[in-house]
């Protein structure tokens, strides 16, 4: 006996709830890491811009935007994506983890951990890491390749301490002398590594390469007066003053590119904002130059193809630094489609990134946003409504929810302690101009012992309890 398939027709709640019970939701993708229940359903929402991208093609960017108020799960909910990517093989990349928020997460897969800041742990904004190894293994453009992205990543690393510094980016001159200058370090150090402080000698010495890009005219006084203010740039880096000498020593931890890598910069504290921002730049660029060797020996058949999914956490903090910022952190990372790479950038609020102080940049910060396969937000006040939706469209509805989820949480007279906050773990997961997706995410048990990111709170909290028993 045939039956004949019924006509299907969609609509919304408003029309077509008065043809219950014949009609049905339409179901949340099952494809990708599970990351919670769908809050109106009840289903379970499998959501990671790598499994979106690359087998659902849900999106066409593989990127993720992370907003939301503090406190309400944003980096909870990247790390669980984390977790479920690593089970699928792509490797997590935390670069620049500032509470810290992953460093647990990090060493129960297996990971290296790497400490960043005063005392703890250099990074060398001249060390190619393992570019060199990889070019003397591969030939022809992808050997050029693979030393011009490493020479690039330099030489946009210094011009964007200089910026930090000076609060003020190089001119081009200053950038040209600077490219001439590297290039002449790479010749007199084929076998080592330099550091800024090399590299302030050869602007010092003036050799003639350098000179011809200063236009010195052959004279002396007139090559030490352009690069006079270039030249004590580079002293205030070499000489620990507000940066510290977190960039002119040898790198204490090289990274690797075959496992699980956090760079631990939680010693970095809040109040020196120069030194974070210049941290977390100075390990984005390492942790991308690191991906860039891999997909070069890959692409080679030397080495498996491997995936990588970077975490970009406090974006803010980087891109107000000072001018230039927004390039730089754009320049960083604008192809990470092509590189193979998953994405996660989380900021607090639109706010933060239309904060800056030039309108270009503004426009390029919010382009992080409009770019990305996906946007994924937690609560967020009524006043960042009109900011988010001109950067994605949002219905009102969703807005509301959005609202209500950044309520402070009430007090529960019954054990005399706040309750959760409404919105804590709730996320509406927004691709394009598509309906948003409301999202509960629940922690596994195991996954509380690698999630906890209030450790000191707990610790003053039990002690607290101890001596109320004393008293």
């Amino acid at each position: 006996m045939l039956v004949e398939a019924p006509d299907e027709w969609r609509g919304t709640t408003v029309q077509v709830c008065g043809l219950w019970p014949w009609v049905v939701g339409t179901g949340t993708p099952m494809v990708g890491v599970p990351v919670g229940r769908h809050i109106g359903t009840g289903a379970t929402l499998c959501c990671d811009p790598i499994s979106w991208f690359q087998r659902a093609k849900l999106i066409s960017n593989p990127s993720a935007f992370v907003l939301g108020k503090p406190g309400l799960g944003k980096s909870t909910m990247v790390r669980r994506m984390a977790t479920g990517l690593a089970g699928f093989g792509a490797l997590p990349l935390v670069l620049g983890d500032l509470k810290p928020d992953y460093v647990d997460l990090i060493e129960a897969l297996g990971g290296q951990v790497i400490p960043i800041g005063r005392g703890r742990g250099s990074i060398n904004v001249l060390d190619p890491g393992e570019a060199h190894e990889a070019a003397d293994r591969l030939t022809g453009s992808a050997r050029a390749a693979v030393l011009a992205d490493a020479h690039g990543r330099r030489l946009t690393m210094v011009a964007a301490l200089i910026a930090i510094l000076r609060n003020d980016p190089p001119n081009d001159r200053e950038e040209t002398i600077l490219d001439r200058a590297l290039r002449v370090l790479d010749d007199r150090h084929h076998h080592g590594v330099p550091v800024l402080a090399d590299l302030l000698r050869v602007i010092q010495e003036g050799p003639e390469d350098v000179r011809m890009v200063a236009l010195d005219r052959g004279d002396n006084d007139r090559y030490q007066a352009i690069t006079e203010n270039l030249e004590a740039s580079l002293i205030g880096l070499v000489g620990g003053g507000r940066l510290g000498r977190t960039f002119s020593e040898q790198t204490t931890n090289p990274m690797r590119r075959d496992r699980a890598v956090v760079y631990d910069v939680s010693g970095i504290d809040d109040s020196e904002v120069e030194l974070q921002a210049a941290t977390l730049l100075a390990c984005w660029s390492a942790g991308f130059g690191t991906v860039n060797v891999a997909n070069a020996l890959a692409d080679a058949g030397l080495e498996p193809r491997r995936h990588y999914f970077v975490i970009l956490d406090e974006l803010w903090r980087a891109l107000r630094a000072g001018r230039g910022m927004v390039d730089r952190v754009d320049a960083l990372t604008r192809l990470n489609r092509q590189r193979g790479v998953g994405m996660a950038m989380i900021s607090h609020t639109m706010s933060d990134l239309m904060a800056l102080a030039d309108e270009s940049d503004r426009m390029k910060a919010r382009g992080f946003v409009e770019r990305s396969g996906m946007v994924i937000c937690g609560g967020l006040p009524s006043a960042e409504m009109p900011m988010l939706t001109s950067a994605i469209p949002m219905s009102q509805a969703e807005q509301d929810l959005l609202i209500g989820w950044q309520d402070p949480p009430a007090w529960d007279p019954s054990t005399n302690r706040e309750a959760a906050p409404p919105g804590r773990g709730k996320f509406l997961v927004k691709v394009g101009g598509r309906p948003g997706i409301p999202v509960d995410v629940q922690l596994t048990s195991i996954e509380m012992s690698v999630n906890d990111t209030n450790k000191v709170w707990h610790t003053q909290s039990r002690r607290s309890a101890v001596e109320e028993a004393i008293a």
